[in-house]
C-alpha cells in the first residue's frame, strides 16, 4: 500500500482518534498532519511493518503526549455550545454524554488515552498496549484507575437521592 493510499483511507480514522485525545477539532487535525508528514519521510519503513496502523496510531499518541507534556500548550478552550433542536430526551442525552466527556477530559493523560483506545476505538488490550509501548497489564491498570476515577467523580456530581417523607 502506498502513503497516499494510506493516508486517504485511513486519515479520517486518525483525525476522529485524535479529537478525542485532544478534545479539539482543530488542534487534532493539526497533530494528524502533523503524523502524516513524519510518517511520509519513514513510508518505506513503516509499509513493512506488521501492523503500519497499529505503528501510526502510536505515532499520534506519541505526538499527542509530546504536546500536553508542553507548558505553552496548557491553554484552557471554551466549549462553544449550539443549541441542538429536538425533544427533551434529546437534549437530556446530550447533556449526559458532555458531562462524561468533561470527566473523560479531566483524567490524566495516559488515562485518558486509554479510555479513548479502549471504548471510543474499541481496541483491545494488547493493542492498546502497543500503541502506548507498554504492557497489557498496565494498560488494564490505567483503565481501572480511569473508571475508579469516573465513578467517583460521577457520584460527587449527581445530586445526592433524597429520601424524604
Amino acid at each position: 500500500m502506498t502513503f497516499e493510499e494510506y493516508a486517504f483511507a485511513r486519515a479520517p480514522a486518525l483525525v476522529r482518534l485524535a479529537r478525542l485525545l485532544t478534545g479539539d477539532a482543530h488542534r487534532a487535525e493539526d497533530l494528524v498532519q502533523d503524523v502524516l508528514v513524519k510518517a511520509y519521510v519513514r513510508w518505506a519503513s513503516i509499509s513493512r511493518a506488521e501492523r503500519p496502523d497499529a505503528y501510526v496510531r502510536r505515532m499520534l499518541v506519541n505526538a499527542h503526549h509530546s504536546w500536553w507534556r508542553r507548558r505553552s500548550s496548557r491553554e484552557i478552550s471554551v466549549v462553544a455550545v449550539a443549541d441542538r433542536v429536538g425533544g427533551a430526551d434529546e437534549a437530556a442525552g446530550v447533556d449526559e454524554r458532555d458531562a462524561l466527556w468533561r470527566l473523560v477530559c479531566d483524567l490524566p493523560t495516559r488515562q485518558r488515552t486509554v479510555i479513548v483506545l479502549r471504548y471510543y476505538e474499541d481496541l483491545d488490550d494488547a493493542t492498546i498496549a502497543e500503541i502506548m509501548s507498554c504492557s497489557p497489564g498496565t494498560v488494564r491498570t490505567h483503565a481501572m484507575r480511569a473508571l475508579a476515577a469516573l465513578r467517583q467523580r460521577q457520584e460527587a456530581t449527581d445530586p445526592a437521592p433524597t429520601g424524604g417523607y
